[in-house]
Parts: C-alpha cells; structure tokens; sequence
C-alpha cells in the first residue's frame, strides 16, 4: 500500500491518511488481519508529526477500520470493508441540516442556533 501526502492540499493530513487507508481496504489492497505499520513509522516514513497518525488511527479504530492489539501492533479489523464505507461526516451534516431547518421553520434564528450549539458542545447545557 502506497500512501502519498499533499501537504499544501487543503485536506487536513489526518484525512488524507484515513480516506487512503480506506481506500486501500475498499480496493482490497489491504485486507483483514494485515498488519500495519506503527505509529512512529508510519509518521517517519511519510514524514509527519506522531500525533497527526495517531489520530488518524485514533479516528480509524473508532470506525472500527484498524484494531490495535496491545504491544502486538495495529492490523485491519475483520469488518473494516463494511465500515470503510460508512461517512460519519456526511451523517453529522445531514442531521444537523435537518435540525437547522427545523429549528429555522420554528423561527429561531441563526443567531440563537449558533449560541446553543456553542453551550451544547461545551458542555454548558444539557
């Protein structure tokens, strides 16, 4: 598997990392159980900060795309085919424009949506 990083793209470089790694599954160019590199290689081969692959593969093992095994390394999760295909990003938007319409058509405005979705988010109402 071959991963190339656009470092001037617009793309944050964690993206780009999990959508290859995706892609790769997707392609069948990586399959169940295979094994992958560390943390620390993976950002020494291509060059990145450790924490911007750890959190792809933070982000991976949350979608259940990588699992990690302890000290016996990080593979690629039997179901990872299915779940690559799963966007939780497109989800997130596609929710929260259905409630943004709906809170519109209520009248409230766009003013009042951003301040509660800012108390939402930290934690300030429940």
């Amino acid at each position: 598997m071959e991963i190339i990083i656009d470092i001037e793209g617009s793309v944050p470089l964690f993206a780009q990392l999990i959508e290859q790694i995706k892609q790769a599954v997707l392609n069948d160019k990586i399959m169940a159980n295979d094994p992958l590199p560390s943390i620390r290689q993976l950002a020494n081969d291509l060059d990145l900060n450790n924490k911007t692959v750890a959190k792809a593969y933070r982000l991976l093992e949350r979608d259940e795309v990588i699992q990690t095994k302890g000290y016996r390394g990080t593979f690629i999760h039997p179901n990872a085919k299915v779940n690559s295909s799963v966007d939780l990003n497109a989800l997130v938007l596609t929710k929260l424009n259905k409630t943004i319409d709906t809170l519109r058509k209520e009248g409230v405005t766009d003013s009042e949506i951003r301040i509660a979705f800012s108390d939402v988010m930290n934690n300030r109402i429940s």
